[in-house]
């Protein structure tokens, strides 16, 4: 065996040990969920739950949230360790590797299939069609004289028409209702980016070049939108060929090569630091609600 293989399991046996006793000689304990009823009905039936400490009233331990938390924690761990594998050959494992990303992909995609479930056929389309059997089986505080909305009948038709792709005589219907979502999304789409991306864009740049504030002039906000005015001409100017680059258009287009080179770099980061705020939660995710080694 390796030496770096033996380092690794020293400390793989000793993380163990470590969770051992956390959860078993602490009074904090290791990946434990207690809930309490944060909605009752009329007959003090819990409606809703949601998580509490091991010490407030009316908490109990909850089997199913706990299971989720371990597997949430474990499947945590072991993307943590493919990722390691594809850096460092020592870790690296093919077989366990394609079994974490099918885990991944598996639990993914059931979830947001549960998800759908709940928030868009029940709690949109039946809520609508059926409000006492809704409020019988699966939401008690739904309101079950709400008028029964029979427009409603129309994505519900249009739902059981992408099914109808399996049945090879009538194929064809499955197309309706794709059409439908493509160009419902796509209309919307356009809006939303006409007016974000476009109309919002043009209006941001015509802005004064001389600013008063309180009837006194603003260097500050006068040299901004200058800036602002400077950079996007310059910009334009890059992407403008009809004249050669040379010259003053020249070095008006170098200086959109620049403004454009901070604007993506700018982007980039955004991103990163995007995916390191994920990566801080993860970590979180685990020391605090699993681990519990550092107070909420």
């Amino acid at each position: 065996m390796k030496t770096e293989s033996t380092i690794c399991l020293v400390l793989f046996l000793l993380g163990g040990l470590a969770l051992i006793w956390k959860g078993t000689m602490t009074e904090r304990g290791l990946g434990v969920v207690y809930v309490k009823p944060s909605r009752v009905d009329a007959q003090q039936q819990p409606l809703a739950w949601t998580n509490a400490s091991s010490d407030e009233d009316n908490s109990q331990f909850s089997v199913a949230r706990t299971a989720g938390l371990w597997i949430a924690a474990l499947k945590g761990a072991a993307e943590y360790e493919a990722a390691l594998g594809q850096k460092y050959e020592q870790y690296r494992d093919p077989q366990r590797n394609a079994a974490i990303r099918r885990m991944v992909v598996g639990v993914s995609a059931g979830y947001f299939l549960v998800a759908g479930f709940w928030d868009s056929i029940v709690a949109q389309l039946m809520v609508k069609l059926t409000p006492k059997l809704v409020q019988a089986w699966a939401l008690p505080g739904n309101d079950p004289t709400e008028a029964v909305d029979r427009t409603f009948l129309v994505p519900l038709i249009l739902s059981v028409f992408l099914f109808c792709r399996f049945v090879p005589g009538i194929r064809w219907l499955a197309r309706w209702p794709l059409a439908f979502v493509v160009g419902t999304f796509a209309g919307l789409r356009l809006v939303l980016f006409l007016d974000a991306d476009f109309i919002n864009q043009i209006r941001n740049t015509i802005v004064p070049l001389i600013v008063f504030v309180d009837g006194s002039f603003s260097f500050w906000l006068s040299l901004r939108n200058l800036g602002l005015i400077l950079s996007l001409l310059s910009c334009l100017a890059y992407f403008y060929f009809s004249v050669p680059h040379q010259g003053l258009m020249g070095r008006t287009a170098r200086v959109g090569i620049w403004v454009l080179m901070i604007t993506f770099g700018a982007s980039f980061a955004f991103t990163v630091m995007g995916r390191i705020t994920l990566l801080t939660k993860r970590f979180e995710f685990l020391f605090v609600e699993w681990l519990r080694l550092i107070d909420p």
